[in-house]
């Protein structure tokens, strides 16, 4: 009986160190965890590309890399995304460049009035722009994807027919998109997206100039029932990753994330647009919101309103040494290039 059980320890030692020694490294090693925070809530659109890549890379690296993700301000805000992720705070964040114009000079300068006619086209155009020119501004951070919304239109309590209409009305806006409102003659007001429900509620502002995602993401389309269609500008976007993260992912994890960013980028701009569709057949069918489209003579004076911002953005990239005709040129061919 004693040489049967120390037969079968001997059997169970043997079988447990073949096991132990047929693993592979990988097999045996912890998964690599991350951190990826995002400022909105989780059902917009910035949120649904962030769990669609988290998804994509878990599922590319074979359970080697497993990513946390924190929406709603819950690891990093809107504001300190950037300085959050560099400092450590976050592996990964998602930002929205217009919210600091002053920082991200040369990927704001998509947020002009150049005639981006949707997300796609937006999204490709501005990883162009970082490709070609590397602002300093990410030097920093490992750059993963970038995006942009759809073009911005007036969303408010109020209907606004005319560039009359929009004279003194206080819409909430940020960075590029505010100057537009400028322009003309309305009062923008700038918060993060999150705040403006709890701003409509409260009357601090009449409406937003957003893209049209947002009448149902954040359920705008139950406190504003009109949309004046005017296609002007995106709101970029970057999600980028702290630089000691990145370095110290192994090689075959760094290029399933390298293989990406262009595929991520296009895919969260073709998400977007039809995003937007689904989002004003909702809000016609279950909110009666009226969308107003301009005559054309008053949809003339809105757009030579903002002939001048273009000028002005040069002018001021290139006393920063910037080549700020170059940049808005390359932006156009882009534009053209994608548009096709």
């Amino acid at each position: 009986m004693k040489k049967k059980l120390t037969l079968l320890i001997a059997v169970c030692f043997i079988a447990t160190l073949s096991w132990t020694v047929c693993q592979t490294p990988e097999a045996l090693a912890s998964p690599i965890l991350l951190r990826y925070a995002n400022f909105p809530p989780a059902p917009t659109f910035p949120c649904v590309q962030m769990e669609r890549w988290k998804n994509e890379v878990e599922k590319r690296t074979n359970g080697k890399v497993v990513i946390n993700t924190y929406p709603g301000g819950t690891l990093l805000g809107a504001k300190n995304m950037m300085d959050g992720v560099m400092a450590g705070q976050a592996d990964i964040g998602n930002l929205c460049m217009a919210y600091q114009p002053g920082r991200f000079i040369v990927t704001n300068a998509t947020g002009l009035p150049l005639g981006i006619p949707n997300a796609k086209v937006g999204s490709l155009a501005l990883l162009d722009l970082y490709k070609k020119y590397m602002p300093k501004a990410f030097d920093g951070v490992k750059v993963l994807a970038m995006f942009t919304t759809a073009p911005a239109n007036i969303v408010s309590k109020v209907p606004v027919r005319s560039l009359e209409d929009m004279k003194g009305l206080d819409l909430r806006a940020s960075g590029g998109a505010a100057q537009i409102l400028s322009a003309w003659g309305a009062n923008p007001v700038g918060m993060p997206m999150p705040a403006t429900v709890e701003a409509l509620q409260k009357g601090i502002v009449k409406g937003l100039f957003s893209s049209l995602e947002s009448i149902k993401d954040f359920k705008f389309a139950e406190l504003c029932k009109y949309v004046t269609l005017t296609e002007t500008v995106i709101y970029p976007f970057a999600v980028v990753m702290n630089m000691d993260s990145w370095r110290a992912l192994p090689k075959d994890v760094q290029k399933v994330m390298d293989d990406m960013i262009v595929e991520q980028s296009r895919w969260t701009g073709e998400y977007m647009d039809q995003h937007v569709l689904d989002a004003v057949k909702w809000a016609k069918k279950e909110q009666g919101v009226e969308f107003i489209t301009l005559p054309p003579a008053e949809n003339a004076k809105v757009n030579d309103k903002l002939d001048f911002l273009i000028d002005r953005w040069v002018a001021k990239a290139e006393g920063k040494g910037l080549p700020g005709n170059k940049i808005v040129n390359d932006i156009k061919k882009s534009i053209e290039k994608y548009a096709k």
